[in-house]
């Protein structure tokens, strides 16, 4: 029976699933496939038997071939060309004054089209490039405008964490990640410290999220009022990994109590149960001491 096989065609690109047909698959492969480009060299990443009656498994592309050395090859002196391509294509965008960054070239496994990436911050006229580019290459050329994730993704590069960015590393897929990630992780909302080496809010915010949201659930929120035998405090901060809410009274002591500690009586009001005790008293110009 036939699988169903995951290629990726680039380092940490996108999967796109095809029909490994009658040949023998497996995880770890190279193979020869036709994609929306032309013929392409990929890797399998993952291989799966196909489900009878599937109907989404019927549509699949059905993969050319195994990857022989002669691919490898042939795959080896189109990265040669490539990079002169891209210093024609330098060349080419200086001299018509576009406002544009190239930011990767390729070409396809049986050269019939060059794919040139670039970034801007709009929408850039690029007809005349194109002439230029077809003209001297005498092939099929494609343009496409990439986002500044796609070109840390492509370029790679060292991460605030000092490792190189995850986008290079691993990740096959962009995930959203918003500003109420940090926030509900308790982090430092200062657009440095929480931003990656392509500028927009790091990847890694979303890794933890789902985690701190489930931990958050028994705690209360910020700000809220709770009601203790020494009078009415308010929560001042959480500890969300160690699960416990730290209290401010009106004499400005701070008491730290477990999350199970509150019972929910109102909006934005809580109190303690009889039975539960506070760590100890907190130091107010150091809540959490190790």
């Amino acid at each position: 029976m036939g699988k169903i096989v995951g290629v990726s065609f680039r380092r940490c690109g996108k999967i796109y699933k095809f029909d490994s047909g009658e040949l023998e698959i497996y995880r770890g492969d190279w193979v020869v496939a036709e994609t929306v480009r032309g013929l392409e060299l990929g890797q399998v990443m993952y291989d799966k038997v196909k489900q009878e009656g599937s109907e989404e498994e019927k549509e699949l592309t059905v993969l050319n071939r195994k990857a022989t050395t002669e691919d490898f090859k042939f795959m080896e002196k189109n990265h040669f060309k490539a990079a002169e391509a891209f210093r024609v294509g330098l060349e080419k965008i200086r001299k018509h004054g576009l406002p544009m960054k190239l930011v990767d070239v390729e070409y396809t496994l049986d050269e019939n089209k060059i794919v040139f990436y670039f970034s801007a911050d709009g929408r850039v006229d690029f007809r005349a490039l194109v002439r230029d580019l077809a003209a001297i290459f005498r092939k099929r050329i494609e343009l496409h405008q990439i986002g500044v994730r796609d070109v840390a993704k492509m370029l790679g590069g060292i991460g605030p964490c000092g490792r190189t960015v995850c986008c290079a590393t691993f990740l096959t897929n962009f995930n959203p990640v918003s500003i109420r990630m940090a926030k509900e992780q308790n982090l430092s909302l200062n657009p440095v410290k929480i931003s990656g080496a392509c500028g927009r809010l790091m990847c890694c915010l979303r890794y933890e999220h789902d985690q701190y949201r489930d931990l958050a659930g028994d705690l209360p929120e910020i700000d809220a009022s709770v009601t203790l035998d020494e009078g009415v405090g308010r929560v001042v901060d959480l500890n969300i990994p160690k699960q416990t809410a730290l209290i401010e009274m009106p004499s400005k002591a701070r008491l730290e109590y477990e999350g199970s500690s509150f019972r929910k009586v109102g909006e934005g009001r809580y109190e303690i149960h009889k039975s539960c005790k506070p760590f100890q008293k907190k130091n107010p110009n150091n809540p959490f001491p190790g």
